[in-house]
C-alpha cells in the first residue's frame, strides 16, 4: 500500500501538479494577425464568419450601439446592421500585452465605410484560447468623444 502511494506521489511530481497550466505560446505578430483575421471576416459582409471569431460567451461593447452583446444571437444582430456599412478596420496605434493563454490588444483603429464615412474609435480586444484556437472573449470599441455621427 504505501509502495503505491509513494508511486502516486512521485509520478504526480514528474507530471507536475494538478493545477498546473500549459501556456499557449504567441508572439504579437500573431496577435496582429488576430486582429487581421476579424478584419478580413468583416470584408466577407457575412456576420456568421465575423462571429466565429468570438468566444460563445465573449462581451461585445459595439462602436455604434449601446448595448452589451454577450450571445453569439444578439452579436449576429449587431455585426448584420453593422456589415451593411461595409465596414473596414486600420490601426492606428496599439499596445499588445502577452499573459498565459490571455492576450490584450488595445489602441485606435478607425473604420472606413464604403461611403467613406471614417469613425475613429478606441478598442480593446481580450483574446483567451478556447480548444486550441484564439477566440475574442471581449471585445470593447467605441467612437472617439469627437466623433459625429
Amino acid at each position: 500500500m504505501h509502495k503505491l502511494v509513494l508511486a502516486a506521489v512521485f509520478a504526480s511530481f514528474i507530471a507536475g501538479p494538478a493545477w498546473a497550466v500549459e501556456c499557449t505560446p504567441i508572439t504579437k505578430k500573431q496577435v496582429e494577425g488576430l486582429f487581421d483575421r476579424w478584419n478580413a471576416s468583416l470584408a466577407t459582409l457575412d456576420p456568421q464568419k465575423v462571429v466565429e471569431n468570438y468566444a460563445p460567451d465573449a462581451v461585445l461593447l459595439p462602436t455604434l450601439s449601446n448595448k452589451p452583446r454577450v450571445t453569439q444571437a444578439e452579436r449576429m444582430a449587431y455585426f448584420k446592421e453593422f456589415l451593411k456599412k461595409k465596414p473596414q478596420g486600420k490601426i492606428d496605434s496599439r499596445t499588445i500585452r502577452i499573459g498565459c493563454n490571455k492576450v490584450t490588444d488595445t489602441g485606435l483603429y478607425t473604420f472606413t465605410m464604403a461611403d467613406g464615412t471614417k469613425v475613429p474609435a478606441r478598442y480593446t480586444f481580450t483574446y483567451e484560447v478556447e480548444h486550441g484556437k484564439w477566440l475574442i472573449a471581449s471585445h470593447h470599441s467605441s467612437a472617439m468623444p469627437e466623433y459625429k455621427n
